[in-house]
């Protein structure tokens, strides 16, 4: 009777340990869930702290079904957190390859524009040194117009020939119009000239002007049909037998037989021709 009692009392005994150790879990829980409520929620997902893992009890670790059960509710929360971690962190990542990519363009786009600027002052400044240089050319072509224009009456003397004929004659002969030829091909396509043909003769009086005036019409008539010399651009004079100077200081005197002088004579149109042509070729030269 008395082993029957004691048997009792230790089966009452076994199953009330359960009891007990689900209820002291249950009591201790209370109190991280109230420090849990107390505690921020700043956090990088912006959800609160995971809980401390729950007591699993007597049952819970005698139990093998309990103890998986015990293990997946506690592994969940941190798997999901794990992977709102890893999103967090992939979306970040995005944002700061997106915040570079555009401070890149952003760069590359000021330094293009710093470039470009730069390239326009280049331009400028080769532009204002060609003005500059134009503005100078125009400067020396005024001042060598007005030089010009200044002395366009004054003509001075730049290659003389003489013919000589024999007495009573005024046909040229070979030598005279090889004389001639030599000295009209230096005013081909010239400007700012005048020839200035003078013929004497021995005699006296108007027999004397008209033989030189005849001597000279030849070689005037020799100018025009052969080298095609303006008339307007010749000057004739028959000075019959006046007197020719040799020099300053000896005694003019009177010659014998027949000549004329062909005297060529310039003024600075034919340099300010040259000048402004050498200014064309400048202008259009590649800069």
């Amino acid at each position: 009777m008395n082993n029957r009692i004691l048997i009792a009392l230790l089966l009452a005994a076994v199953l009330a340990l359960p009891a007990l150790a689900q209820t002291s879990p249950s009591q201790d829980q209370s109190a991280p869930a109230a420090a849990q409520t107390t505690q921020s929620t700043d956090t990088a997902t912006g959800k609160a702290p995971l809980a401390p893992p729950s007591r699993e009890g007597f049952w819970g670790r005698v139990n093998p079904f309990a103890r998986k059960n015990y293990v997946k509710r506690q592994t969940d929360p941190i798997r999901d957190r794990v992977n709102e971690l890893d999103d967090l962190t992939a979306s970040n990542s995005k944002a700061i390859k997106d915040t570079d990519s555009r401070a890149q363009s952003g760069i590359k786009l000021a330094s293009d524009k710093a470039d470009q600027a730069d390239q326009h002052a280049i331009d400028a400044g080769n532009k204002a040194s060609t003005a500059q240089q134009t503005a100078q050319q125009a400067t020396a072509r005024i001042q060598t117009v007005e030089t010009v224009v200044g002395n366009i009456d004054q003509y001075k003397a730049s290659n003389q020939t003489e013919i000589r004929f024999r007495p009573g004659q005024t046909v040229l002969s070979k030598n005279a119009k090889d004389a001639i030829d030599e000295m009209a091909a230096t005013v081909k396509g010239q400007r700012g000239y005048i020839i200035e043909v003078q013929g004497f003769s021995s005699g006296k009086g108007q027999v004397a002007i008209q033989n030189s005036q005849k001597m000279a019409e030849s070689v005037v008539r020799y100018l025009v049909l052969n080298h095609e010399i303006p008339v307007y651009r010749i000057y004739l004079v028959g000075m019959g037998n006046a007197p020719i100077a040799t020099d300053e200081n000896a005694k003019t005197k009177r010659i014998s037989g027949g000549r004329v002088e062909i005297s060529l004579l310039k003024n600075d149109l034919e340099q300010l021709a040259s000048t402004g042509s050498g200014m064309a070729d400048q202008q259009q030269q590649p800069k």
